[in-house]
């Protein structure tokens, strides 16, 4: 028996070499984010493998300079490496080229140079262009046209690869406004893109970053000219009159006010059919949908589109009616699986709720079944009303914990924090992971950041297996009325609090502590003066969406609150004139992204709390699965707990696992088969990136951004690279 087990792994790891051997001349590069268009986060390079990989050293380290201390910036760019230059992004926004072997610095472009030709700019208030980016695009004719593109701000521009000058031929001046071409007036409105565009031909396709409430621009997908920056289509994720999925909507008129939908987790595209495939996030308000009630095509979709034209191919919907904040988080890989020995070029897309969806790439057909399941539609809001059936893939299981019950809880802390978390489990509900929002508290497990999230899994073609890292963390989402109570002899301390309640209080909740990804806003005070506090209401910052639907009286009124302006809070506040909009008035919003947390702060849930997966996807079954990241007091015990995790990893034909993420700040390589850990190192900031492999003059590479800046880590602004040592 043993020896047929032992001679089994011989045929598989032979098989899986032959393979490596037939497709490693596809994949040396990672010349796109991902590494390549199909999304797999794979490499063929061979230079390092499980016998070396504990050699790695610094090969180079690159400083952007430009990280603020503390936790308020962050990268989480996946490079690029084209022709031996790499191109990245730095804490705040600034774009640069590097010889890719030694980290010397090529050329810097910063985006505040746009401040000085941008004509529309307000009087005062510069634009700012601090949204956080993933990655950039990068196109050429063969020739001698290059071309990389990203967004910073608003802006998508337009750079010469080789000298990081503005295209000043592309777009207005070598950008292009996100506001325009969206066929509704959204000037007002917060739009960015934090992941790059997909290249098909001569056409860049582009998602958006928007806001989640009921603000939010619309999240259209948009395909401009890599040379003129004309737009060439566009895809109505909420569809319009006549167009299919309008009958989704009950009021016919929901498109006309209704945002979001968009995509920020990035596409893949099939570029020998001329397919791209769009992963989608929910309609705004995220958490309420009385204003949009019906299933809301084409949020939370897969949708295949003709690359050329933007016309619909197929779509399947994973969640109907989203209210938990369930957007597809991260582009679907691309990969060719057997099923019952038949060949089948597929689509697998991962959730933050721990589902692989698995397509066929031309009809869109799941390859496994998907059952439409009864889901609790008891809801307490008024006017809301929960679809009575979501979408359950059969196969494979979940990467991850869904339900969270008491036998679930933390039992590694004291006893009286043990007790407090069971009460407090009680008063929530909980046991379905479809229970609609409450007042009272609905537990979202895995977590509102995953389950997946937007590092994305990577694939291996040689072997069918994917490998997804997930985090298992509790949230609580609790609603609560918003009190129109404004009247007409308010102070502006007044009129401030109330415009929190309604507007800031969903991320910053109800004592202005934050949670999650959202600050404190508490002493924001000595960080912000009120001109400041001004604009940064004006353009946004990061994950703050702008708030130009605010006047300048109720700008003044939410500042005079949030900043403690004693001179400003007695004044008479005089309400702004204003069209009442019913789909901005609505009656419910949460009081925040809350964690569901030990008296010590720990995860209410037992660990693991992050973790590392392998599963084949030719046969649906879980190879192995690894805890992820440690708590350094908890490792200290003995314990291996594993931690919250943004980024992805990538997977080699060396046989490596490469995967940063984690809040400890190590970079580690797994044996891919086994799952066994190979190698860590110490990072100078944690890396919140996918890492990119890179071979220049047969030399292999491997580089993380390390920015931290989440999970309360410190902000960092390296690139770090690792190689072998030169042979002596």
């Amino acid at each position: 028996m043993q020896f047929r087990h032992l001679t089994a792994l011989f045929i598989i790891f032979a098989v899986s070499f032959s393979c490596e051997r037939s497709i490693k001349q596809s994949y040396k590069n990672w010349s796109v984010y991902g590494g390549t268009k199909d999304a797999m986060h794979y490499s063929s390079l061979i230079e390092v493998d499980t016998s070396n990989v504990g050699e790695l050293q610094v090969a180079w380290e690159y400083h952007t300079g430009d990280a603020d201390t503390g936790s308020s910036t962050q990268i989480q760019c996946n490079p690029i490496i084209v022709n031996g230059v790499l191109y990245a992004l730095s804490p705040k926004m600034k774009l640069f080229a590097l010889d890719a072997a030694t980290g010397k610095e090529n050329w810097v472009f910063n985006p505040e140079v746009l401040n000085r030709i941008d004509t529309n700019a307000p009087a005062k208030l510069p634009l700012t262009f601090l949204n956080t980016g993933r990655g950039v695009s990068y196109w050429t004719d063969g020739k001698d046209d290059k071309r990389v593109f990203y967004t910073a701000g608003y802006y998508l521009i337009c750079l010469n690869a080789n000298t990081g000058k503005i295209i000043t031929t592309f777009g207005e001046n070598g950008h292009i406004d996100l506001h325009d071409g969206l066929g509704r007036h959204v000037k007002d409105r917060f739009i960015t893109s934090n992941t790059p565009g997909v290249i098909y031909k001569d056409l860049l396709i582009m998602g958006s970053r928007v806001a989640e409430d009921a603000t939010a621009a619309p999240g259209h997908i948009r395909a401009y000219n890599v040379i003129t920056g004309k737009q060439q289509w566009i895809f109505h994720t909420i569809p319009q009159p006549g167009e299919l999925g309008y009958d989704t909507y009950e009021d016919k008129n929901a498109w006309q006010h209704l945002g979001s939908a968009n995509n920020w987790a990035g596409m893949s595209l099939d570029e020998k059919r001329g397919i791209v495939f769009v992963p989608s996030g929910s309609v705004a308000f995220d958490f309420y949908g009385g204003k949009r009630l019906g299933n809301n095509l084409f949020a939370d979709c897969v949708v295949a589109l003709d690359a050329a034209t933007g016309k619909r191919i197929w779509h399947f919907q994973t969640v109907h009616h989203d209210l938990w904040d369930r957007d597809l988080p991260t582009a679907p890989i691309l990969a060719t699986i057997t099923k019952d020995e038949k060949k089948i070029d597929a689509v697998v897309q991962i959730t933050k709720s721990g589902f692989i969806f698995l397509f066929d790439r031309e009809t869109g057909k799941p390859i496994y079944p998907v059952e439409e399941k009864q889901v609790p539609t008891q809801s307490e809001l008024q006017g809301e009303k929960p679809s009575p059936t979501q979408p359950f893939p059969t196969f494979p299981k979940p990467f991850a914990r869904q339900v969270l019950n008491e036998g679930d809880l933390n039992n590694l802390v004291s006893d009286s924090s043990y007790q407090d978390i069971k009460k407090r489990l009680a008063s929530y509900k909980t046991g379905n992971i479809f229970n609609p929002p409450s007042k009272e508290g609905t537990i979202i497990f895995p977590g509102f950041d995953g389950g997946g999230e937007w590092g994305g899994p990577a694939y291996d073609p040689s072997t069918g297996i994917i490998y997804v890292n997930a985090t298992e963390m509790p949230w609580i989402l609790t609603m609560i009325d918003v009190k129109n109570d404004e009247k007409t002899n308010e102070t502006y301390l007044q009129a401030g609090k109330r415009l929190y309640m309604k507007t800031c209080v969903a991320c910053h909740g109800p004592e202005r502590k934050g949670a999650g990804s959202y600050p404190s806003l508490i002493n924001v005070n000595k960080k912000y003066k009120e001109l400041a506090f001004d604009q940064l209401l004006a353009n946004g910052r990061k994950m703050m969406p702008a708030f130009n639907t605010f006047s300048a009286e109720e700008k003044s009124a939410i500042a005079s609150f949030i900043l403690d302006i004693k001179h400003n809070q007695s004044k008479k506040f005089i309400a702004p004139l204003k069209t009442k909009d019913p789909y901005l008035d609505l009656p419910y919003t949460s009081t925040g992204y809350n964690k569901f947390l030990t008296k010590e702060g720990y995860p209410a849930v037992k660990p693991p709390w992050g973790t590392l997966t392998a599963i084949n996807l030719n046969t649906a079954e879980v190879v192995w699965k690894d805890t992820l990241g440690d708590y350094p007091e908890l490792k200290a015990k003995g314990i291996h707990s594993g931690t919250e995790n943004y980024g992805g990893p990538v997977v080699t034909a060396g046989g490596l696992i490469f995967i940063a993420a984690t809040s400890d700040s190590k970079i580690r390589a797994f044996n891919k088969r086994t799952g066994q850990l190979l190698w860590e190192a110490e990072l100078p900031a944690s890396g919140f990136a996918t890492p990119a492999v890179y071979n220049i003059d047969g030399k292999e590479y491997l580089v993380i951004a390390c920015g931290g800046g989440k999970l309360k880590t410190k902000s960092g602004d390296a690139y770090v690279a690792f190689a072998l040592p030169a042979k002596k």
